[in-house]
């Protein structure tokens, strides 16, 4: 989904979604204006795009996904103005969240969305024929299998529906399906997509062959099947369709915006405005807005809320001479010392911000400057494709030695030396790898929970509870005793 189409389509997604009419003041013909229920869509090539574009734009509500993965971790901290400032951030933070949590509440409602507007599509998959259309059924299955995929992290078991959407009524009759069931249907939608999609997509920010092998591999990763996660993630670095930017610092910047390195990215813009009352609707990263320095005044980036603010220890996860530390992690004092800049002090404030994702002076930033930021964001990077298979074939037993060969990519951009250990001994230095590699990105709590180290490093963890959150209290509700709350809530 390229950006510049994102004024003309992001109405047409929504309204497919809310199942609206449609009229041409959305699309680029001169048709007389129509309206069509949802059942008598889907009877051209256009029709399946919108139905396509509907589904990719569930995408850019997941910022909050990434907030906090890093929130909930040993990462960061929930900072804001105060310990009142979007409690339900807060409480995670703290590892005292609730079922009662609006944050959890959107997670739950923007991913299941996003499920349903795949599913509306492929509901009518066979509904009309036009050459390319198995692309476009990829993509959707892609997409499904991207939101299920966050559905499952957050919350384990969750209601399944395939090819169909979700109905009123449904929450009563249809049981949450175990964790093994739901991880099934994402390999099968993604083995679909890398069996229907190709390396070079249709459009800048759709997805790719490359992808679905790479969210595959991660799915594998995440429940421990390592031989089948090292034979996708190693059959994708051997095609040699991408590769490491030199520079780190270009990553995060609007020239590594879907670069070689980017294997799938989620496309924000700043040429359409939003305010508070509908953040998903936001065509921009909202993220970035949230974790920017509060009142910034100075060179090179643009004022925030200043919300998940990195730890002192993970600015000391960085080993001596890592080039990667002051990039990844804005030092506010020590910028302000250099440039003369100033700020203000939020709660929580350690002194640091999450420089890959704040606010860069320069940008449009319509209606809310804080909520239109463009900073597309890095869902999977080729360093964490080679970390990934570098783990995978460490702790599969594979191959030590092309374990170590693909965590040295990464390190050697970084300025380190080669790692030498095997064993286990290499499969900490692999996973101490991936937090300063992938610090600030959405992936540290998650990583913590799969390896089992999460009650070692997060305040207040609780096993047997705390590995997935809370299903909303709206949820329990509406299934009528249906849907039984995850333990300890």
């Amino acid at each position: 989904m390229m950006k510049i189409s994102h004024i003309k389509i992001i109405l047409i997604g929504l309204a497919l979604f809310f199942l609206s009419a449609c009229t041409d003041d959305f699309i680029e013909s001169r048709e007389p204006v129509y309206s069509i229920d949802s059942e008598n869509f889907f009877n051209s090539e256009n029709d399946y795009l919108r139905g396509l574009i509907g589904a990719y734009d569930l995408l850019q509500a997941s910022y909050i996904n990434v907030m906090l993965g890093e929130i909930a971790s040993d990462n960061t901290l929930s900072g804001g103005e105060s310990p009142t400032d979007v409690i339900g951030i807060q409480q995670i933070d703290d590892m005292i969240h609730t079922p009662v949590n609006e944050q959890l509440r959107d997670i739950w409602n923007w991913m299941f969305a996003g499920v349903n507007r795949a599913n509306y599509l492929l509901e009518f998959k066979d509904k009309t024929d036009f050459e390319g259309k198995e692309i476009i059924i990829a993509e959707a299955r892609f997409l499904r299998a991207y939101y299920n995929f966050e559905l499952v992290k957050w919350f384990g078991p969750i209601p399944l529906k395939i090819d169909q959407r979700f109905q009123v009524g449904d929450e009563t009759a249809i049981p949450r399906s175990p964790v093994e069931d739901v991880y099934a249907l994402i390999e099968q939608d993604l083995q679909f997509a890398v069996a229907n999609l190709t390396y070079n997509a249709p459009q800048v920010g759709r997805a790719t062959k490359g992808s679905a092998e790479a969210l595959l591999g991660k799915v594998y990763l995440y429940q421990d099947k390592f031989p089948q996660a090292a034979s996708v993630l190693g059959d994708l670095i051997s095609t040699g369709q991408f590769s490491l930017l030199d520079d780190y610092d270009d990553i995060f910047e609007a020239v590594g915006e879907n670069s070689s390195e980017s294997v799938f990215e989620v496309q924000y813009t700043d040429q359409q405005g939003a305010g508070f009352g509908c953040l998903q609707c936001s065509e921009g990263n909202v993220a970035v807005g949230f974790n920017g320095i509060r009142n910034y005044n100075g060179p090179v980036f643009d004022s925030g809320f200043s919300f998940n603010v990195p730890t002192q220890e993970a600015y000391d996860a960085f080993e001596n001479g890592d080039i990667r530390r002051d990039i990844a992690i804005l030092n506010i004092d020590a910028w302000a010392a250099q440039t003369g800049a100033t700020f203000g002090i939020g709660n929580k404030h350690t002194g640091f911000f999450n420089r890959k994702y704040i606010a860069r002076k320069g940008d449009l930033n319509l209606g809310d400057q804080n909520l239109t930021n463009p900073n597309n964001y890095r869902a999977i990077r080729y360093a964490d494709v080679l970390l990934m298979a570098a783990e995978a074939y460490n702790r599969s037993g594979l191959d030590d030695g092309r374990a170590r060969t693909y965590l040295n990519l990464v390190r050697d951009r970084a300025g380190l030396g080669d790692v030498t250990v095997s064993g286990s001994a290499l499969t900490d230095a692999i996973l101490r790898e991936r937090r300063v590699e992938l610090v600030g990105e959405g992936h540290r709590f998650f990583d913590l929970v799969r390896t089992g180290r999460a009650a070692n490093a997060i305040d207040g963890f609780v096993p047997g509870k705390h590995e997935v959150f809370p299903l909303p209290i709206e949820e329990i509700q509406f299934s009528n005793g249906n849907w039984q709350q995850n333990p300890g809530y």
